[in-house]
């Protein structure tokens, strides 16, 4: 499995020890060494199979001596020893012995066992591993078919059915049992040990592990609906004059924070400005020990806050993680139908927003007529109240408004524009042109980015 020729790899690695069940997908490159995703259960690994055994020689001696032993501890402690015995004999033979000398009340027990018998008491627990690695995949949103190498972890990947059911979900793919299953663990730890020291052998010092996130990392925007981050991403005030900004970082799969869970929050001082202006650049680091740190700055200033969120501090267990998941599946369409209503009423804010600062623009005030202007500012002001007290509106309800908002609107500044062109004063229809005019007028309607009006104009010309 050496990657000789430092190409990508991605490597699954399936890890079944005597109580968990760990699985991964790595891609690797060169000395980098990447987590695309986990999953697993800390519940489920050899004990439970050697549980089973045991329930089912339960059975077996009450069915024979009509004697129930599920309330004496020493015989099931003795039970269980000879139950894993025959699951190690049955992973080389096909066929197994549980024999206990006088298990109860001088009563000697035997029974021969099947491997096919061995697979059908734990059908449940094999179906449920290979689930386990669906997920995991599923998580990385990678193919099976993208998998380049299948790794062997831990002492209950001897079984061998759990090779048979990976072998053929893998569609035949050759499996790596070539390291040592039982101390590959213990050898991953000491290398990333000695990482986290910073005393490294040759072999390792150039390795680079990058860890995974279990859920989508965000910022809440107005209105409460998660913003999706990348390691770096900028945003801006939805206030004229803020002072400072709330920054609260989220994890989760769903469009709306109140459905995912706070991580953190930190307040950012930045200066005086109108809304929209201000450039906040927030970034998301992940460290060699899991933990997350999240800096927020301020461009203009070089103003900067920084919050660290720690692995055991507000996170969510693997349950929980799944029934986000689960959740955000379920109600995709409903989210979906949210995000869209409330990113209308942004699109509606902020065009009324701008509508304000062009008609309170030096340049364009002045060759606004008293009664344009203050229709313009009765079809705003109409808006915005409509929008503070407007709880239940619909995505239709705000497309209706910016229609009429622009109806006010677009009549006069088209106009406006049209007597520049023809270089005449309001009421005068012909004369010479004077494009530097209009370009200037252009110009103002792109910096307050009122597009869709910018588009007519320049498409009427």
């Amino acid at each position: 499995m050496k990657n000789r020729n430092n190409e990508r790899r991605n490597v699954f690695v399936f890890d079944l020890g005597g109580g968990t069940l760990d699985v991964s997908l790595l891609a690797f490159e060169k000395d980098d060494i990447q987590v695309k995703a986990i999953a697993g259960d800390t519940h489920l690994g050899g004990e439970d199979f050697d549980n089973n055994m045991v329930k089912y020689c339960v059975k077996e001696f009450r069915r024979r001596y009509t004697m129930d032993i599920s309330g004496n501890p020493r015989a099931l402690r003795r039970l269980k020893t000879a139950c894993e015995n025959a699951k190690r004999t049955l992973s080389s033979t096909t066929m197994g012995t549980i024999e206990v000398d006088s298990l109860h009340e001088g009563i000697d027990f035997f029974s021969s066992i099947s491997r096919a018998k061995f697979e059908e008491l734990n059908k449940d627990l094999f179906n449920k591993c290979m689930e386990f690695v669906e997920k995991c995949l599923m998580y990385a949103k990678m193919d099976k078919s993208s998998v380049d190498d299948v790794v062997l972890v831990g002492g209950s990947i001897r079984i061998p059915k759990v090779q048979q059911l990976l072998q053929n979900f893998f569609d035949g793919k050759d499996l790596h049992k070539n390291i040592n299953a039982d101390e590959a663990v213990a050898y991953g730890a000491a290398v990333h040990a000695s990482m986290l020291n910073g005393q490294f052998d040759e072999k390792v010092q150039n390795t680079l592990l990058r860890e995974v996130i279990p859920l989508s990392l965000g910022l809440q925007e107005d209105g409460g609906i998660l913003i999706p981050t990348k390691m770096e991403d900028v945003f801006t005030t939805h206030l004229d004059n803020q002072t400072n900004v709330l920054i609260h970082v989220y994890e989760g799969e769903r469009k709306t924070t109140r459905d995912n869970n706070l991580l953190g929050k930190f307040v950012l001082e930045i200066p005086l400005a109108p809304r929209g202006v201000p450039q906040i650049s927030v970034c998301f680091e992940l460290d060699d020990e899991g933990i997350l740190h999240v800096s927020a700055r301020e461009k203009s200033r070089e103003i900067n806050k920084r919050v660290t969120i720690i692995n055991d501090k507000g996170r969510l267990s693997k349950e929980e993680i799944e029934r986000m998941i689960s959740d955000a599946k379920k109600y995709k369409d409903k989210d979906e139908i949210y995000k869209k209503k409330v990113e209308a009423r942004h699109v509606l804010e902020n065009h009324a927003f701008s509508m304000r600062r062009v008609i309170n623009d030096k340049e364009i005030s002045l060759k606004l007529s008293p009664e344009d202007k203050k229709n313009i500012d009765d079809a705003i002001e109409y808006t915005l109240k409509l929008l503070e007290v407007s709880v239940v509106a619909e995505q239709k309800d705000f497309d209706n408004l910016q229609n009429i908002l622009s109806s006010v609107f677009d009549p006069i500044f088209v106009n406006m524009i049209k007597r520049e062109d023809n270089g005449m004063p309001p009421g005068v229809v012909d004369g010479s042109g004077s494009n530097n005019e209009k370009k200037r007028l252009l110009l103002i309607l792109a910096k307050y980015t009122l597009q869709a009006l910018y588009s007519t104009v320049t498409a009427s010309s």
